[in-house]
């Protein structure tokens, strides 16, 4: 199954299978994100033996009628986009130099069901932030322990009747992860394996009752270091002290 096969695949999955019914007309969502990966081999350049760049900044210009379309979808579309370009680059062997961002624009001078993506190549420092897809919802992960379940004290509910009131904890530390089954009734699995407590690689699936939990690992960028503050004014210092200086 090809790249794109996964992404409208997963889109589906997300909007409760409105896919066929809402986009009959108009840009698609696989039609973005074949411009995306056509954008990328596009301007990925040879660096180095060993580097290929590609841009992480990319704008996606759509007509008014279908801009509001995805928009109607939410960070579900985006976070999809993002999670393509992030394989694709992978399996290519490219390299961004910041992090991966995609942003939805208006041309009113577009007809419907046309679209044009612009890119560039950003530097940036980049965080890394832990989190977990659930039904088209993505969670972010603070470090330490996030407890999912049915129960409304759990930090991430899910409507499961499948699933115990507190099922499985995931601990995060900013650099691994591990997953814990928390004694749970039906018992959890990693990737199709029954476990009690794993380590966690990205994009690895726990299955609990009828849900599916994505763990992902996601660049983000930071905004640059602030330049450092002047050196200090040593005549003032000085004055303020009483000193009066050379006489």
């Amino acid at each position: 199954m090809g790249l794109l096969d996964s992404f409208e695949k997963g889109l589906e999955r997300a909007v409760n299978g409105a896919f066929a019914r809402t986009f009959r007309s108009g840009i698609q969502p696989v039609e973005i994100a074949s411009a995306l990966r056509g954008e990328l081999d596009k301007k990925a350049a040879v660096v180095s033996r060993d580097r290929i760049l590609a841009p992480n900044t990319f704008v996606v210009e759509l007509s008014p009628d279908d801009h509001a379309k995805m928009a109607a979808l939410g960070d579900t579309l985006l976070s999809e986009l993002d999670t393509l370009v992030q394989k694709h680059a992978k399996a290519q062997g490219y390299t961004f130099a910041g992090a991966v961002s995609i942003r939805l624009g208006v041309d009113p001078n577009l007809a419907s069901g046309t679209l044009r993506v612009s890119s560039a190549t950003e530097e940036g420092r980049v965080s890394w932030r832990a989190v977990v897809d659930i039904d088209g919802k993505r969670h972010p992960l603070p470090s330490g322990r996030t407890v999912i379940g049915r129960g409304s004290d759990a930090d991430i509910t899910i409507p499961d009747a499948g699933t115990s009131r507190k099922h499985v904890e995931i601990l995060w530390d900013g650099e691994r992860a591990m997953v814990r089954d928390l004694g749970s009734t039906n018992g959890s699995t990693l990737n199709g394996q029954r476990i009690t407590q794993a380590a966690l690689e990205p994009d690895s699936t726990i299955h609990i009752g009828r849900t599916d939990i994505v763990f992902r690992v996601v660049a983000q960028a930071r905004p640059p270091k602030p330049p450092p503050p002047p050196p200090a004014d040593v005549t003032r210092a000085f004055d303020a002290l009483g000193g009066n200086g050379a006489r």
